[in-house]
């Protein structure tokens, strides 16, 4: 495991300092950007001991790799890989759980969105496997805007084990599929539900749909095949708010 990552973006670095102040170490800043922001960051990363450096702009591409910084970017400690125990205990916490599975989903651009999306929506974890797919990176961190600070994401070891553990626990597994005869909009989904969506291009494995209890699929009424995995999981889990606000 690595002793350190970057992070970055206002949302991201705003909230692990909210959330898990301890863990950043070093605070670089752009050098002469007055934003009001960027200054609160500043007071408060000082608040909690942080040292601040104030750097060219040159100097903050360099350690991000030319991502999108917004001018502020962080030395910090690797964030805890939260497991299959931790996902027990937010089923025991939560009397209708809502969690978003996502089966392969290997851009960070589009983990980080689901992330963010999934908060929003107010669903209580989000679970990946720990092989093929995306981790917590600072790219993840920003565009999640500071949902990935708040939300559980949880590695599974093996994604087939964990669906059976949850159907055991009294969730409905939906998965989505093209393929599906029934719209997400007939099933019955105000129940505790845990929503599968598969990897970008190939969809869910084998072993991932048919451990699901019911397949669904949004109506595609254009020329195009399918959505942008995060823009489906938008609207698959907004079509569960509302059907247990109902």
């Amino acid at each position: 495991m690595a002793q350190q990552e970057w992070l970055y973006g206002l949302h991201a670095m705003q909230s692990v300092l909210e959330n898990e102040p301890e863990r950043v170490i070093e605070l670089f800043v752009l050098k002469g950007r007055n934003d009001e922001r960027l200054a609160n960051i500043v007071n408060q990363a000082r608040r909690f001991g942080v040292s601040v450096q104030f750097c060219q702009r040159k100097a903050l591409d360099d350690k991000v790799q030319g991502e999108q910084h917004q001018g502020v970017v962080a030395r910090a400690k690797p964030a805890r890989v939260l497991d299959e125990a931790d996902l027990d205990q937010v089923l025991d916490k939560h009397e209708q759980p809502f969690l978003l599975v996502l089966d392969g989903v290997t851009d960070p651009h589009n983990l980080g969105a689901c992330l963010r999306t999934a908060d929003a929506a107010g669903v209580h974890a989000v679970v990946v496997p720990k092989d093929k797919s995306a981790s917590l990176t600072g790219t993840v961190r920003k565009v999640a805007c500071g949902a990935a600070e708040v939300l559980p994401l949880i590695q599974v070891t093996n994604l087939s084990r964990t669906l059976k553990h949850l159907q055991d626990k009294g969730l409905w597994i939906i998965g989505t599929a093209g393929e599906a005869d029934q719209m997400i909009y007939d099933a019955k989904l105000t129940g505790p539900t845990a929503l599968v969506m598969g990897a970008e291009g190939k969809g869910m494995r084998r072993l991932t749909r048919e451990n699901c209890d019911e397949l669904v699929k949004l109506p595609m009424a254009g020329t195009v095949s399918s959505l942008n995995v995060s823009v489906a999981t938008g609207v698959c889990l907004y079509e569960i708010v509302r059907q247990r606000r109902g």
